[in-house]
């Protein structure tokens, strides 16, 4: 099997634009994927979301320019020479580029086994609890109302993003703690608290028995961290955002520095570095909660790894579904039960609806058979 051409197109789908904190502009969220076609009539499809201000993301996709030509008339399913080739040498680059790529090709090795991808990782199930994870919204009464209608979907469990003003979010997480006792709740404070705040509020929040406490420093601050998970008992774990290579996430857990990883396919290079860093995770004797915010080819993904392995706890159900299932087929919803359930088709097991996806086109190109590129519009 060879690769023959290659399409981007970076969608811009949504309706109204939402935050995830006080200080933070209403964020542009961005849907880049990738089309890698093969003589074999196999084509692998894959997707990146990135969260950006003013406007969408097309840095993701220009970065793939000079990676692209690379990937002519290769083996698709020679993944890690192929991984080897593009790796980054001089300068970094964007992981979510590697991700997508990564990941384009994890779905033709998929197509062509005829197995969902989750199953060739290796699949120790073929479902996980979900939890529902909110934007932000302007009152308490509004997030008590999303909660009360997240309960009475199946779902035992929410993850709040907040105002990430500390005295606002603990007066949220006690009036939810009061109002609903049984439910399972996470505050992610985005990397927005100092180290002082930090402290007292996982301690507040560890009184209140939240399931974890999420990103209340930059994930890079590991001293602090380390402070914050040395004083409490609840599972304190990063954004999942900034530790972008093995290495580094590997000298985290080898320190201690979290007491519970986090990490998201596109952050971390895809799902083959996805997939080490939850095996790196287990061999350290930690959970690794899997980020799966993002548009439906993004979302399962994630989940796939979520699936390969059984250190990570719950799914993440971006709210509102609508908006991150534009342009698709086959969606992500969470079961009456309140748990995801694993896609049956081959590779990611989610197919586009081209026909819709491509009325929200803002940039798109092609790599050809004589590794050029072409076709460029915005």
């Amino acid at each position: 099997m060879k690769i023959k051409k290659i399409e981007v197109y970076v969608i811009g789908p949504e309706e109204r634009h939402y935050t995830w904190s006080e200080d933070i502009p209403e964020v542009y969220q961005t849907n880049t994927i990738i089309r890698i076609f093969t003589d074999e009539n196999i084509i692998g499809e894959a997707a990146v979301w990135n969260a950006t201000y003013f406007e969408y993301d097309k840095y993701t996709a220009e970065s793939l320019r000079h990676l692209l030509p690379i990937l002519i008339n290769k083996d698709p399913i020679d993944r890690e020479a192929i991984l080897y080739d593009i790796r980054p040498r001089v300068f970094p680059q964007p992981p979510g580029a590697q991700a997508l790529i990564d990941n384009g090709l994890w779905d033709i090795f998929g197509k062509a086994s005829n197995l969902p991808i989750y199953k060739l990782l290796g699949g120790r199930r073929d479902k996980i609890k979900s939890y529902a994870s909110t934007v932000m919204y302007d009152t308490i009464d509004e997030y008590l109302q999303v909660i009360e209608k997240m309960k009475n979907e199946g779902f035992s469990a929410v993850k709040f993003h907040t105002w990430c003003i500390p005295e606002k979010d603990l007066e949220l997480a006690k009036a939810a703690r009061k109002a609903f006792p049984n439910m399972s709740l996470m505050l992610d404070a985005e990397n927005n608290y100092d180290l002082e705040n930090s402290l007292r509020i996982a301690k507040e929040l560890d009184k209140l028995d939240f399931t974890w406490f999420e990103a209340p420093l930059p994930d890079y601050d590991f001293v602090g961290y380390k402070k914050i998970t040395e004083s409490v008992g609840i599972k304190v774990l990063p954004s999942g955002n900034w530790i972008t290579d093995l290495q580094r996430f590997s000298d985290a857990l080898n320190n201690k520095v979290w007491s519970a990883a986090r990490t998201d396919m596109a952050m971390i290079g895809g799902i083959t570095n996805g997939k080490k860093a939850m095996d790196i995770s287990s061999i350290n004797g930690f959970d690794c909660e899997i980020m799966s915010w993002g548009y439906t080819l993004v979302s399962a993904a994630n989940l796939h790894l979520m699936l390969s392995s059984d250190n990570c706890t719950y799914y993440e159900q971006p709210l509102p579904y609508e908006m991150f299932e534009y342009g698709m087929h086959d969606i992500l919803r969470t079961n009456k039960d309140g748990y995801m359930y694993a896609p049956i088709k081959p590779g990611l097991g989610m197919e586009v609806n081209w026909e819709l996806m491509k009325k929200r086109v803002i940039h798109s190109f092609i790599c050809d058979e004589n590794k050029k590129i072409g076709f460029v519009h915005s």
